[in-house]
């Protein structure tokens, strides 16, 4: 690089003098004498000595010379054969040759009479030997520095050793790193949050678990803890020193189980507190989705029940010498079921969703309730994600809301749409019940909230399924207007998104 750059500047300079000398009006005017060498030579040494080229010399069209640092060269034509892009078409340039003087960096600049006309040329050299020799000057002072320069951070390094060993208790890096590794493994592989404060309150540890219970993104180091998690217990933990266990709070809708341990330095007293939470409600819901199961295995038993009625029914045709009857009614039920059947099984390839449909199918045919697959659905298996417990909570619960919907209704009709086309897979219900207007809207997920009058607790289904569409990083929308009823679109990614790290 210094070689590059020396050589470089070296050549700029050679052809800035010869441009510059190029221009003089002495020198053109004295081309037009019969010695110009007389006018040209003193001027070309003055201007070498000046500027420190080994050589500025001056020829006309054909080489010739008119200045040279030895006056025996005088008269003879320039050597080197790089004088061609300046005296045939003008060009300012840097060339490397071999002249009667060695090795030498030039630059070469053509000489214009007052009509434009090239009527010589100027080169100024810098020797290739004193460019080498500057070359190992400079890199010897720059070897000189740095080995002083090395020789200083080693001292400092040893004086910094020894104090950073006295702060990490005599451990070697490499200790530190598998403790530091061991820490995060144990922070990201418990189930509760856990987080760090100092003796400020600003945040210095939290594990992803934390980040996630407390709806926090991206690096929250550095940050008071006011805002982000309930920190009077913190706060009381720092002041006192007594651990909080056991304590239980409500924070952004969750309810919080919340132990609160002091970090003690035993010079310097308390250094801060670690808190481990945890979401109570998580065994809430575990709760729900075992509800959605028997609610899952109750329409299995409706379905059972639905076709026991039907072949007490076909019996009673058999003994009462009803043939005609019995045939017809076994060949619409036959009808049905195949055409149910084919777009089930044949179009919905994944058997977790082809035992929910069946099981709403015999629901829906208990209650009255015309529920239409739509022969437009196409799904292969769900992606490993995509548990069979979340399906049942999204479509158990917006399934049964639309036949809550349209219930006791004169045409209840009920309508299923899947397909996985694209990036997401997306369910579609529909039903022609009344619908929603648009205050309700930004109700419909709420828990607890229900447009339907009745004792038993209810606002939980739909608040159940968003939450296992989030959870599975999908979204859910809803529609209405008078004539059409409702429509919910669930929209869930087929990629599991990778977790982000802590910050």
């Amino acid at each position: 690089m210094e070689s590059k750059q020396i050589e470089e500047n070296k050549g700029r300079l050679a052809l800035g003098i010869s441009r510059t000398v190029s221009y003089i009006p002495t020198i053109i005017d004295a081309f037009k004498t019969d010695d110009p060498s007389i006018t040209i030579e003193p001027i070309a040494e003055k201007i070498r000595k000046e500027t420190g080229a080994e050589f500025v010399v001056i020829g006309n069209k054909d080489g010739v010379r008119y200045s040279h640092p030895e006056k025996t060269k005088l008269g003879r034509k320039m050597t080197g054969g790089d004088n061609d892009r300046a005296l045939t078409k003008g060009e300012y340039y840097v060339s490397k040759a071999k002249g009667t003087l060695g090795p030498s960096i030039r630059g070469k600049s053509p000489i214009f009479n007052k009509q434009g006309e090239i009527i010589g040329i100027v080169s100024v050299g810098f020797l290739l030997e004193d460019v080498n020799q500057q070359i190992t000057d400079n890199i010897r002072r720059v070897l000189i520095v740095s080995l002083f320069a090395l020789f200083i951070s080693l001292i400092g390094s040893i004086l910094l050793g020894r104090n950073i060993r006295k702060d990490t208790m005599g451990l070697e890096p490499y200790q530190i790193a598998t403790l530091y590794k061991e820490k995060n493994a144990v922070l990201h592989s418990v189930k509760e949050g856990i987080l760090a404060i100092n003796q400020k309150g600003y945040i210095t540890m939290m594990n992803q678990q934390a980040k996630e219970l407390l709806q926090l993104q991206g690096s929250v180091r550095n940050r008071k803890v006011d805002g982000l998690f309930p920190s009077s217990y913190l706060y009381e933990v720092l002041k006192t020193g007594n651990a909080q266990t056991d304590k239980e709070m409500v924070w952004n809708d969750k309810t919080v189980i919340v132990n609160c341990t002091p970090i003690m330095d035993g010079k310097n007293g308390i250094k801060g507190v670690v808190a481990s939470f945890r979401d109570k409600t998580e065994i809430e819901q575990m709760i729900n989705t075992i509800s959605e199961v028997k609610r899952y295995s109750e329409d299995l038993r409706a379905q059972t029940h639905e076709f026991t009625n039907k072949l007490y029914f076909l019996l009673g045709l058999l003994q009462l010498g009803e043939y005609k009857e019995a045939i017809e009614m076994i060949q619409g039920e036959t009808q049905a079921l195949q055409f149910q059947n084919s777009v089930v099984f044949k179009q919905i390839k994944d058997t977790k969703i082809q035992a929910i449909l069946l099981g709403k199918l015999g629901k829906a045919s208990e209650k009255k309730i015309n529920f239409e697959i739509n022969t437009d659905s196409y799904l292969e298996a769900m992606p490993a994600h995509i548990k069979l417990s979340n399906l049942i909570v999204i479509l158990g619960n917006l399934i049964d809301n639309a036949f809550e919907a349209v219930y006791g209704s004169k045409d209840p009709v009920v309508k299923f749409f899947a397909t996985d086309i694209g990036s997401d897979i997306i369910f579609e219900i529909s039903d022609n019940g009344k619908g929603f207007n648009e205050a309700e809207i930004s109700l419909l997920f709420e828990r607890g909230y229900s447009s339907k009058i009745g004792t038993a607790p209810r606002g939980f289904g739909l608040s159940n399924a968003e939450q296992a569409v989030l959870e599975l990083n999908g979204m859910i929308e809803a529609q209405s207007n008078s004539e059409s009823g409702a429509i919910f679109t669930v929209y869930i990614p087929k990629n599991v998104q990778g977790d982000e790290m802590v910050g």
